[in-house]
């Protein structure tokens, strides 16, 4: 289904490709992020139990400027992993810069489609073993349409990784959105818009609600994409954490995991003990509902899927697994918990301190992706049961974080 606003959502990216990114940037660094990085998909779309050597499909509906095709590309490559992964975008000036991300990393293992993913069920592509689908579903006419698009093409088994905004986090931008529909309505040129929202900003006082929410900058450090695509966009909604349940029941799917799936665990954010005996009281998903409104700082939900009774059993560690971390310095971490024991954590400006084992900065200057827990543990001079007692102690800490995952067998 489509509509008028569509319509202007489709000249907005065209003229505005979201995120703004510059090609040549490709030599100094990977824009890292979630979902989609391979060390995530592994663990937990599949379970660490799909072989490495192992070839799958992905496909990025809605691709945009392709920071997450380009990231999983580049991590495929890297590790000399078959993966087979199709950008899906209805923008050609979208797709001009991706496929130039793309030629910079001389990455091959990317196909292009032009197209909208509402046009998935009929396009005639294969199934997909992974699909990701960030920022997209919250912009379309209807939103469901577009989730049962993408489940029309998802292999049996198959997960996916979907960001839609969120509530709390996002306070300040649509009151500002009204504002500007006032100032700058949508029936004058893009760039007297732009003008127009910048002087607005500029000028915001120290009341205003977005002027106050220092987890919001994409008015202020995303360019002009940036900001049409906060301010002056078109249509977007918002889901809070009993909403994304809800939709992605209406395409027959299932949470598998939030990420991280810590910060949905309101006993971060309350310690009375009198509170913690109701909380244990709540089913899983109001207690993520509880986390969402007692922290008020998530901007985005972000999840991964699959159908209804396919998810597979959450990894755990075993003496033949590999531990991984999904961190772009893991030895920097590791340093860092070997000169305190703990490890100081900031999600969206919630600052807190991880208590960790004594041998935490041991065992994860050890954690390179290659060695088994055993071989870890025989490098290590203590006692057997210390370590594997540690280890889960570690592995309790650093896991709902998705700092600390399971690779894949060869």
């Amino acid at each position: 289904m489509t509509d008028a606003t569509d319509a202007r959502v489709i000249a907005q990216y065209e003229a505005f490709p979201y995120p703004e990114r510059d090609p040549r940037d490709e030599a100094k660094r990977l824009v890292l992020g979630s979902p989609s990085d391979l060390r995530e998909v592994d663990h937990w779309v599949f379970g660490a139990a799909r072989p490495a050597s192992q070839p799958f499909r992905a496909l990025f509906a809605g691709g945009g400027t392709g920071d997450g095709t380009i990231m999983l590309a580049a991590q495929a490559a890297a590790a000399g992993r078959a993966v087979d992964i199709t950008w899906l975008d209805r923008s050609p000036a979208s797709e001009a810069i991706v496929r130039a991300r793309a030629e910079a990393r001389g990455l091959t293992n990317v196909r292009f489609v032009r197209a909208s993913l509402l046009d998935l069920p009929t396009l005639g592509l294969e199934t997909f073993d992974y699909i990701d689908c960030v920022g997209v579903l919250h912009h379309l006419p209807d939103p469901p349409e577009g989730l049962a698009a993408l489940v029309s093409v998802l292999a049996p088994g198959g997960g996916i990784g979907l960001m839609l905004y969120a509530p709390l986090g996002r306070t300040g931008v649509y009151p500002m959105q009204d504002a500007l529909r006032l100032l700058a309505p949508d029936s004058e040129p893009a760039k007297d818009r732009l003008d127009i929202a910048r002087r607005v900003v500029r000028g915001l006082p120290e009341t205003n609600l977005l002027a106050r929410n220092a987890l919001i900058t994409d008015h202020t450090k995303g360019g002009d994409a940036g900001l049409f695509d906060l301010l002056l966009h078109s249509r977007d909604r918002l889901y809070s954490v009993r909403q994304c349940v809800a939709l992605l029941a209406t395409a027959g799917l299932e949470l598998t995991a939030w990420m991280e799936p810590r910060r949905y665990d309101p006993t971060l954010y309350l310690n009375d003990a009198k509170v913690r005996a109701r909380i244990a009281g709540l089913d899983a998903i109001a207690q993520a509902e509880l986390a969402e409104l007692i922290a008020g700082n998530m901007g985005v939900h972000i999840l991964y899927a699959h159908r209804a009774g396919e998810a597979p059993p959450m990894p755990q560690p075993a003496s033949d697994r590999v531990p991984v971390m999904r961190h772009p310095d893991p030895q920097a971490v590791a340093r860092t918990v070997a000169t305190g024991g703990k490890l100081d954590v900031t999600m969206d400006a919630y600052r807190f301190t991880l208590p960790l084992p004594r041998l935490a900065g041991a065992i994860l200057q050890r954690v390179d992706g290659r060695r088994t827990l055993d071989q870890i543990a025989a490098d290590i001079p203590v006692a057997r049961a210390r370590f594997d007692a540690e280890f889960a102690e570690l592995w309790a800490a650093l896991n709902p974080l998705n700092r600390l995952l399971l690779a894949p067998q060869p």
